[in-house]
This record gives C-alpha cells, structure tokens and sequence, in this order.
C-alpha cells in the first residue's frame, strides 16, 4: 500500500505541471479537442484531486503544501485563460461598422456554432464561411442548405454582400463533404488514361462536385491542387498534407489539362475553383501543418515545371489562386510565401499580370500560428492577399480579426492595398448564385 500511495504521489507530481500546461494553453488548436467537456473535467479533476491531498492531511509538510498549491493552479489558468479570449472576443465583436466593413470581407472562417457564426455574418466581420465534416457530421444536406440559405439572407437583410461559401471537396482523401455527397476518386486516378478521356473524366467530376456544392449554397471549391506529385515517397512524418497521393501527376502538362477540365466542370455549375498551393508544395516535404517548410528550388526551374499549371489554368478561368505556407527562399528568404509582398505582389500580380482572388492556406496551421501570426496577418493584407482563412480552428478567428483590428488603428495596414483587394472580391465570386439558393430556401419555408 505504502509503495501504491508513493508512486501516486509521484504520478502527481508529474501530471501538474503538464495540466497546468494544458489549462494555460486551452485556446491553442492542438487542444480542440479539450474545448468543452475537456475544460470541465480538467477543473474537476483537479478540485478533486486538491480536496483528496487535504483530506490526507498533505497540507501539513512543505512538499504537501507545494503539490496542493500545484493543482490549484490549473483551475487559475484555464480561468485566465478564457477570461482572455472573451475579452479579444468582445473587442473584435464591439469593433465599428466601418472597421468591420473595411477588414471584414478579408476573413473566411470555419465554425461549429451556427449562433456564433451568423453573428460575424450579421456584423459584416466576415466575408466568408469554411464548411466541413463536422458541419454536416450526423445531419441532413438539407439543414446544412438551410443553414447557409440562412446567413445568405441574414447578409442580405444587414445590406451587406453575399457571404463566399467555401469547402474543400477535392476527391480521393480530400472530400470533407463526402459523405453525403458524393465520394469521388482523387483526380490523381486519371493521370494514366488516355488525354481525351483524362479531360472527359476531369470534366465529369468537377462537374459533380460543381452541381452538389452548388445544391447546399457553396460557392467555392477549394480544388483543384496543382502542385507536382513529388517523385520520392512521403516523408514519416507528414500526417496531413499527403501530397503525394493529392497531387495529379508529376508531368506539368499532364496537371494542366486535367486541372482545366475540372475547373470547367466546376465553372459550368456555378462554382469557383481554388488552384493550390502555390508556389508548390510537391518538392517540400516538411508538413506545413505543423512546421515551417522552405522551398530552395530556383525560379527558373519552377518557372519551367511547378507553375505552368498554374499559370495555364488561370490564364482561362476565374480561379482563386491560394498561397501556402512555404517560404520561396529565392524570392523572399524570411516569410513565407502566403504573407510575402515579393511573392503575391512581385510575381503573381506585377509578372504574371493575375488579378483575381488571392487567398492564404488555413492561418492556423502551425507554419504560421505557432509564430507572430499578427505579423502574418498584417504582411498578408499589405501583400494584396484577398482572403485570410480560418479553417481548422474558427475559435482562433479572434484572435487574427483582432491582429488586423490592431494593425488599422495604428497605421500598418496599406489602405490602398485594402480598396484593390476589395475590388477583386466584388468580382470575384458568382454571388448571384448564392442569392438564388438562399431565395429558394427562402421560398419553400413560406411554402
């Protein structure tokens, strides 16, 4: 018994400051999983744990003392912790109508509470909603549709612009949605058939994606990935990006002209299409998602393999362009490519003459988020990137609104950059067909 009550003593000792760890950090997206039901049963636990040590009368030696103090702290934390968050949370809600209305078109977020979300919408904070699994996790298409419908008309009723609908539908192990919607094959399957069937076939799947994501009020497609299937296999510790089995093949044509095909499929049901990751990610093998990656090709040899794709799709499409998050160390060797003047403004708008949608990878992944992701922010926008995104997280939504809030009222945002950028969104996206699904939403709850 004596050995038990030691070894528990010292599991004690341990587990403390790693729940104190936790409880500081509870707003950090590798702790999503402990939001809610997580919280709560770590502030209980811990109670719990302190009423057990006094009761065996631990408070009475020094190291008694210390371990009881130790396992208060948790309960300290994670109330400072959110008291921190609803306080960014109220700046970033209680912002004026005309900062809303100038940075808010500039953010997409992802989300869990409809409430919450339809709040942001409602305030013109936002210019556009992410959907994913967990939005249509255990329930119909038909609410999802009714719940987009519903912040369309929420928009339409503040006066404010139709709110882009985005969802990552690429096929193969990259389809949110699916299901219920339908499951394809990564167009990396059509690499091997002949060129007119490759077409035919990309066509018919951007095609389906197009028709169902229109169905549900989604207005862009985060799809298709343009980056070049990297030739070696995979790296052991990319659990997420996954290029190589995303990626459409490794000849440069070859991902031109199935890439069209999807995109024309899409464009013909009224969806946009997002080309990605620019400036590529196939040569990387550093997963972004959780560290920062640099790509040290020269800009010649890209020019001449990993952006003809990019450049051709583009040059006959109304794509957005998303940048990654590697840092093009030829070009720009001190931030990544998504927050970079050199590469967003230098080579995709002043070289390539591009000025559509320009739009950033998820910012919370941790090539950004877990370094000044309010200087990512600020650089993003003065870079002339169009949409940040807020994907995997919608939580961290404030605190990267309240980076750009920060970086207006001191003077570090590029207003020009702001009104060019605001421009491109206007005509940017097929709002009208986000009208027409919220008005037959609309319609058939009348009837």
């Amino acid at each position: 018994m004596q050995l038990f009550n030691r070894t528990g003593l010292i599991l004690l000792w341990l587990a403390a400051p790693l729940v104190a760890f936790a409880a500081a950090n509870k707003n950090d997206p590798y702790l999503l999983e402990l939001r809610g039901a997580g919280n709560i049963a770590l502030v209980v636990t811990s109670i719990v744990i302190v009423i057990v040590l006094l009761r065996r009368g631990r408070w009475r030696t020094i190291a008694g003392k210390l371990l009881v103090m130790l396992w208060c702290v948790p309960s300290v934390l994670i109330s400072a912790a959110h008291l921190k968050f609803e306080l960014r949370k109220h700046d970033v809600l209680a912002a004026g109508a005309a900062e809303a209305r100038q940075l808010g078109p500039h953010f997409m977020v992802g989300y869990s509470s409809f409430p919450e979300v339809a709040r942001l919408a409602e305030q013109g904070v936002i210019g556009g909603v992410y959907v994913t699994r967990h939005n249509i996790r255990g329930r119909s298409v038909e609410t999802l549709r009714t719940e987009i419908a519903t912040l369309q008309d929420k928009r339409r009723a503040a006066g404010l612009p139709p709110l882009v609908v985005a969802a990552d539908q690429e096929g193969g192990i990259v389809g949110h949605l699916a299901p219920p919607l339908t499951k394809l094959p990564a167009l990396a399957t059509l690499a091997g058939l002949a060129p007119d069937d490759q077409q035919a076939k990309a066509a018919e799947f951007g095609r389906i994606h197009g028709r169902e994501l229109a169905g549900l009020g989604v207005n862009l497609n985060l799809a298709p990935v343009l980056d070049l299937k990297p030739p070696g296999r995979r790296n052991r510790l990319d659990f997420h990006t996954l290029i190589g089995q995303r990626a459409i093949a490794t000849d440069p044509a070859v991902v031109g002209a199935v890439a069209s095909a999807y995109v024309r499929g899409l464009e013909e049901s009224g969806v946009g299409a997002t080309l990605k990751h620019f400036p590529g990610i196939g040569r990387v093998r550093t997963d972004t998602h959780h560290f920062s990656a640099n790509l040290d090709t020269p800009v010649k040899e890209l020019e001449a393999a990993d952006w003809l794709p990019f450049r051709e799709v583009l040059s006959h499409s109304r794509s957005a362009l998303m940048v990654g998050h590697v840092t093009l160390t030829a070009v720009d060797p001190d931030r990544a490519a998504s927050h970079s003047k050199r590469v967003v403004e230098g080579i995709i708008r002043d070289k390539w003459g591009y000025q559509g949608v320009v739009m950033t990878d998820d910012l919370v992944m941790g090539a950004i988020y877990q370094h000044d992701v309010c200087r990512a922010v600020v650089e993003a926008i003065n870079a002339g990137v169009d949409l940040l995104l807020v994907a995997y997280d919608g939580a961290q939504f404030y605190r990267i609104f309240a980076c750009a809030l920060d970086g207006s009222r001191h003077g570090k945002l590029d207003t020009a950059m702001l009104r060019a950028s605001e421009a491109r969104l206007a005509r940017g996206f097929p709002s009208e067909q986000a009208r027409a699904v919220s008005s037959t939403v609309s319609v058939a709850r009348q009837n």
